[in-house]
């Protein structure tokens, strides 16, 4: 089950219902069960979470508490909370040329990646897993959003916290 929490206010009820959809289908292709709890937040939310869980004050794309503690990497029994932030999927996606929706997906297949037991920490792991984000969301219909080719390259400026362009990652404790 995918449920989508918008605390902006701004997310809207189709590209929230898009969301939730779209993630149900990448959750079917990876084969996995349980609760995926998408938070939608702002700038200013998301950098308090990312002080408060990782010790950086700036903002980032995306936020995962894995709340099986590891387990799902082998089980596929999803426990997840991902924080995903409206601001910087605006920015990226106006950089980009793509939808909003279609960022939040981004982050939020990333997070499903993460509590799977990928890891995005050193370059050849990030590529493997951007290029697995890729695969998903082109299986479900949306295509290539992280690597599309008629984009821009992703700013490390564009995605503050993380070397890697998809900000922070893995973070431990409920949101």
């Amino acid at each position: 089950m995918v449920e989508v929490i918008d605390r902006t206010g701004r997310l809207g009820t189709e590209q929230a219902a898009r969301l939730r959809v779209a993630l149900g289908a990448v959750l079917g292709l990876l084969g996995c069960a349980g609760e995926v709890r998408v938070g939608v937040v702002n700038d200013e939310a998301m950098a308090r979470l990312h002080a408060e869980h990782l010790s950086d004050p700036t903002t980032t794309d995306v936020l995962t508490f894995d709340m099986s503690e590891g387990a799902s990497a082998a089980t596929r029994f999803l426990d997840l909370d991902a924080v995903v932030c409206l601001d910087e999927a605006a920015r990226q996606s106006a950089a980009r040329s793509h939808s909003v929706a279609d960022e939040l997906l981004l982050y939020a297949v990333h997070a499903v990646l993460h509590a799977l037991g990928h890891d995005d920490h050193d370059p050849g792991a990030a590529a493997a897993m951007h290029a697995a984000e890729d695969r998903l969301l082109s299986a479900v219909g949306v295509g290539a959003v992280y690597g599309r080719p008629d984009s821009q390259t992703r700013s490390a400026a564009g995605a503050a916290g993380g070397a890697n362009d998809r900000g922070a990652g893995q973070a431990g404790g409920a949101p």
